[in-house]
């Protein structure tokens, strides 16, 4: 930190942290049914008395395994219609809700991070599994969602599998990401130590530490099966972050019946979307159908998911041209750095009238 002033830096972490620690709240702008989706209203109550909205999406009348699905930053439970229509064309219930502070949760009073999302996905983990038509309950998280799949699947030993996409794998990383994203001109020895201290000004007000909101501890925890996916493409998150995932949790089951630890780099993907890959749908339904069971076995389901035509969900109030916004990747982690992170350097720039709206 000697090129850069103590003081100085511990002012930009602060600055940093009221900039990028609330989300824009984006409420949900389609219904399940838009996707030919049967669905009922349900609720995820939290132990700090939140009721988080959710719907609760069946596969059919009878007792099935059942997937949590969970949103990324600054999105809401409809962006994860496209992997429920996968999911229920293999025979699982699922359930997605959204997370404090997103979609038409109430904003927060203190910033959001990995904790948060962690905190609410094991509220959601353990609503599904109390359901009397749930039979084993699995976790599916995208991007920040995936950091808080994996949390509460560490946190959570009845998840029978976990599956997390596009996953940054520890805060001190992560930020660094977002300064990257912004094109901030901070040489590497300034901002690695930089965002050191950034991570941690951030995570102050609930109390949270870096290792116990990091994705690749929670790995090195969770002892059940767990798929990583990526895309090969991604600038947000880059596949790196897999690698180091996939290293923290192999390094903890060396015995011979571990549960497994896959990985699946989706060719030509990006952060979001991945879904639109046949070969990521009957990937998915493969591992879940293995490990929970359900009405198909997993080259059934496979099948299934692959002929699932899932694309991603056009916005009603933005032009085609937004698409590269990439929600739930930080509106993308994009928006967080490019539209708040740059109010921190003077930069007039409004990345919501660019590629991050």
């Amino acid at each position: 930190m000697a090129a850069l002033p103590v003081a100085l830096a511990y002012r930009f972490a602060l600055v940093y942290r009221v900039r990028a620690g609330y989300p824009q709240q984006v409420p949900a702008r389609y219904l399940p049914t838009d996707l030919g989706l049967p669905f009922e209203d349900a609720t995820v109550p939290t132990p700090d008395g939140l009721q988080l909205p959710a719907w609760f999406i069946p596969a059919g009348p009878e007792p099935a395994p059942a997937v949590v699905l969970v949103h990324g930053w600054e999105s809401a439970r409809d962006r994860t219609l496209p992997n429920a229509q996968v999911l229920h064309a293999a025979g699982f219930h699922t359930l997605t809700f959204e997370v404090r502070g997103h979609g038409s949760n109430p904003p927060e009073a203190l910033p959001i991070s990995g904790g948060e999302f962690g905190a609410d996905t094991l509220a959601a983990i353990q609503a599904t599994l109390a359901r009397p038509d749930v039979t084993s309950v699995a976790v599916l998280g995208h991007s920040m969602g995936g950091v808080g799949a994996l949390l509460a699947a560490a946190a959570e030993p009845r998840t029978a599998a976990a599956v997390a996409m596009s996953t940054p794998a520890d805060p001190d990383r992560l930020t660094r990401e977002t300064f990257r994203l912004a094109r901030l001109p901070i040489p590497d020895p300034i901002a690695y130590p930089l965002a050191w201290l950034t991570a941690r000004v951030y995570l102050k007000p609930r109390g949270h530490t870096v290792a116990s909101i990091s994705a690749a501890r929670a790995v090195a925890t969770y002892r059940g099966p767990l798929l990583l996916m990526h895309g090969a493409e991604d600038t947000v998150v880059p596949p790196s972050h897999l690698e180091r995932l996939a290293r923290a949790a192999r390094a903890t089951r060396r015995s011979p019946d571990a549960a497994p630890v896959e990985t699946f780099i989706v060719e030509g993907g990006h952060h979001s979307w991945l879904y639109e890959s046949p070969a990521y749908r009957a990937t998915i339904a493969r591992f879940l159908a293995t490990h929970l069971g359900g009405p198909f076995t997993p080259d059934e389901a496979a099948a299934r998911a692959e002929a699932v035509p899932a694309t991603r969900l056009a916005d009603p109030y933005a032009p085609l041209s937004a698409a590269e916004a990439e929600p739930g990747g930080f509106r993308s982690l994009k928006a967080l750095a490019t539209v708040r992170v740059r109010r921190l350097t003077g930069d007039p720039t409004d990345a919501r009238h660019g590629e991050a709206r």
